[in-house]
């Protein structure tokens, strides 16, 4: 953890087993680690390895076998449904390979859809730098079938940011694009953390969408099993070709 700077999130020895008995299956085999505030950080492994599970526990969106997350300070994998529901809307961005728009709203109304369900009334000096960061500005009008793919992800990722929360999921975000529209939202979240603050854990299975990041934490069959920061897309690459796991984990 950076010294100075607080943890965003921390899960210590965090465990998911789906099933029981004989067929049961270890997605997370005791997982602890910490991304501190204004940090980029990409998860990486191979197929089955447990990534998504990770991003789904440490977000709220699944419950742990075992084991505590911290989000800002708030332990959740104790939280009620209605205060887990609450905590997501207040404090968590997310960002999926698909993008989730309206199809009837223009990017505006979808960007501001989580505030205006909510009741929350936006900041709008936020708003606006937000709008203009993902460049977005002469576009908002517009409705997404109007909008490049790119664009699109763009709305999604001005709609995690609009209500400021303390961390953004982001699931493959560029899974669907192309290599330049991939590169302009990688460059829009890299700029969101060196301008405005942001904190972002993002899976990918992209070495040039990892080098986007601050640090590449790499899975293993449920392991944690090492960690690059100042990655470089060879850099990734390299270590993704040479993972090993400390063995199979114990049900």
């Amino acid at each position: 953890m950076t010294e100075d700077r607080k943890p965003a999130i921390a899960a210590v020895d965090v465990r998911k087993v789906y099933g029981s008995g004989e067929t049961a299956v270890v997605a997370l085999a005791g997982i602890s680690l910490d991304v501190p505030q204004g940090q980029f950080a990409a998860v990486m492994g191979p197929s089955g390895s447990g990534k998504s599970t990770l991003m789904h526990c440490l977000a709220g969106l699944d419950s742990v076998t075992s084991g505590s997350i911290e989000l800002d300070g708030t332990e959740i994998t104790e939280l009620s449904d209605n205060k887990l529901t609450q905590l997501r809307r207040e404090q968590v961005g997310f960002i999926f390979q698909s993008f989730n728009l309206i199809p009837t709203l223009n990017a505006l109304e979808n960007i501001r859809l989580p505030m205006d369900i909510a009741g929350q009334r936006p900041d709008q000096a936020w708003l606006d730098t937000v709008i203009d960061t993902v460049g977005l500005r002469d576009r908002l009008t517009h409705r997404p079938s109007e909008l490049s793919g790119g664009q699109q992800q763009r709305v999604a990722a001005a709609r995690a940011l609009a209500s400021r929360p303390t961390i953004i999921f982001a699931d493959e975000p560029t899974g669907n694009l192309d290599s330049k529209s991939g590169g302009e939202v990688l460059g829009f979240l890299r700029k969101s953390v060196d301008e405005l603050g942001q904190t972002i854990v993002m899976v990918t299975h992209e070495a040039i969408a990892a080098s986007y990041a601050d640090r590449v934490i790499f899975l293993a069959d449920g392991f944690l099993v090492d960690e690059l920061f100042e990655p470089t897309p060879e850099r990734v690459f390299d270590r993704m070709k040479s993972l090993d796991t400390p063995g199979k984990a114990a049900v």
